[in-house]
């Protein structure tokens, strides 16, 4: 003896109404990785840096120098498309990498440089001058993009 479902137009409904809602949760819990954030732009977002220069003089009358990025850390979200200009006020040449985004370039005094990236994944990725490695070369000239 075989059975036969009789499917009313109410159980459509109520099937249509629970899938839905499935959906609907699911879109929720996903919504970071389908859904632009609302209220921000997904265009790219400019950074503006400078190379800058510390100079002082010790009292013995050694002159010292410091170069740096400023600002030294800069906080991205994650995914966000980010343009990166960088001016070159002191010294000449600054050549850099950026580890763990496969970026490079250099930064000439009174040049600006651009670079575009999207960093994927949370983290620390250190912007590094090939300049200014150590005290040796008046550095470390390092700065840091925090991906959160």
């Amino acid at each position: 003896m075989s059975r036969v479902w009789i499917v009313k137009r109410k159980h459509f409904y109520q099937l249509s109404a629970a899938l839905l809602l499935i959906l609907i949760g699911w879109v929720y819990l996903n919504r970071e990785n389908i859904l632009p954030t609302l209220g921000e732009p997904t265009s790219e977002r400019t950074i503006h840096m400078v190379v800058g220069e510390f100079k002082s003089t010790t009292a013995d009358g050694k002159t010292i120098e410091a170069y740096r990025w400023d600002p030294g850390s800069i906080p991205v979200k994650k995914g966000e498309r980010i343009k990166l200009s960088i001016l070159g006020i002191n010294g000449e040449s600054h050549p850099f990498f950026i580890e763990g985004l496969n970026i490079s370039g250099e930064i000439k005094k009174g040049k600006e440089t651009i670079v575009h990236f999207t960093a994927g994944q949370a983290g620390t990725y250190r912007l590094i001058c090939m300049t200014h490695t150590d005290m040796a070369h008046n550095g470390p000239m390092i700065g840091y993009i925090e991906v959160y």
